[in-house]
């Protein structure tokens, strides 16, 4: 069932919700039962649901210890030593500046993690995930730049009431709580904008794959960080004309991008505070990349009116971001993101229902979810001005 303009409706049938969650119920019943727990891990047609059940349930629990030893291999450059080839243990020891047995507690801890494979003659090699790790810089500076998470999380339920006023990522995030984020010098924009960078590369690809722009004229992205999405859609695109609206400190390192990639030409860098100042006319495409999930939901609504505004009729809205509840990216969207921007203290993720209603009620039409190649790293929406 859907509402108009293509916005999903959730099915209101009381008696659906109340056979779900009676099943619910009898379902927690039966897996809480210690007894059953016993039979089913004994009996071989449940023994391999019991078992990864008890697996999924301890890597719960396990899961902080994993997060450090991954932060271990990228703080000692243990995927990049690796990538020329296997290492003996003793000689990569001495390369990571560690004890030999604290070397191979942390390898083989990286090999249960598959970052590290284990191989003859007691040598050590790139495993299949810090193969995807150390060919994507992305990763690398997302895991270090988590180190502040970690501690903002040291007590999440301070944080979940309110308890915490100040957090590492709020000092991170300079725009977030900003009075004036406009005024925001180069220096206190520098690290969030060379780490957005990094990340967009891989987004960019996934967005360009699910939404050919050959159609448009003039693309308007906005927040756009130091460039990198509308860089990327430039070389797919030549005969597009590019505009860039963020921060006038962000703006001034995209220009700066532009020129060194020889896009200057074709590309516009404007500075102001897309929540308050107008933003430019005469684009037939605005895209929003990772921007409205930093945002609560007033801004966001002021945000989608002054989008409304800026297009042209006939204009269209691209939204790309990882969404709440989406398909098999429900850990990226509700539980990652959803503390992250709580630490940060701004923003919330959001399903594609709730980001189509608001859409919708701001005046766009022909609303719909595109699919992406990899839900995991962003979900796209696109909305239509009459």
């Amino acid at each position: 069932m859907s509402a108009p303009n293509g916005v999903s409706r959730v099915t209101s049938f009381p008696w659906f919700w109340a056979v779900l969650e009676r099943s619910y119920a009898l379902r927690n019943s039966v897996l809480g039962n210690l007894k059953f727990q016993r039979l089913a891990s004994a009996f071989p047609l449940t023994r391999w649901v019991a078992q990864r059940r008890a697996r999924d349930v301890f890597d719960l629990c396990a899961g902080f210890v994993y997060s450090q030893i991954l932060f271990a291999c990228v703080k000692l450059d243990v995927f990049e030593k690796l990538r020329a080839g296997p290492q003996s243990l003793p000689h990569f020891a001495a390369m990571l500046a560690l004890p030999v047995e604290a070397a191979r507690r942390l390898l083989d801890a990286a090999v249960a993690l598959k970052l590290v494979d284990k191989l003859s003659g007691d040598r050590y090699g790139l495993g299949p995930h810090g193969a995807v790790i150390v060919g994507n810089p992305g990763i690398i500076k997302m895991v270090e730049h988590h180190a502040m998470l970690y501690a903002d999380l040291a007590d999440p339920v301070a944080l979940l009431r309110g308890e915490r006023k100040s957090t590492a990522l709020i000092d991170y995030w300079a725009y977030a709580r900003a009075k004036q984020p406009r005024e925001a010098s180069d220096d206190q924009i520098a690290q969030y904008t060379s780490l957005m960078s990094a990340s967009q590369t891989l987004i960019a690809e996934e967005i360009i794959a699910a939404y050919p722009m050959g159609g448009h004229r003039r693309v308007l992205d906005i927040g756009g960080g130091d460039g990198t999405f509308l860089r990327a859609v430039g070389v797919r695109f030549p005969n597009l004309q590019l505009t860039l609206f963020d921060l006038p400190a962000v703006a001034a390192r995209a220009q700066l991008q532009f020129e060194a990639q020889g896009q200057s030409h074709r590309a516009t860098t404007i500075g102001g505070d897309f929540f308050r100042d107008p933003l430019p006319r005469g684009h037939d495409l605005i895209s929003l990349v990772r921007i409205i999930h930093d945002h609560d939901d007033e801004p966001v609504r002021v945000l989608f009116s002054n989008v409304r505004q800026a297009l042209s009729a006939g204009g269209r809205l691209i939204i790309a971001e990882p969404m709440s509840q989406s398909g098999t990216s429900e850990t990226v969207g509700d539980a990652y993101f959803g503390f992250y921007l709580m630490a940060m203290g701004s923003g919330r993720p959001r399903t594609p229902a709730v980001i189509m209603a608001m859409l919708q009620t701001e005046g766009f039409v022909n609303i719909r979810q595109v699919k992406t190649r990899m839900p995991l790293q962003t979900g796209l929406i696109i909305a239509d001005v009459r």
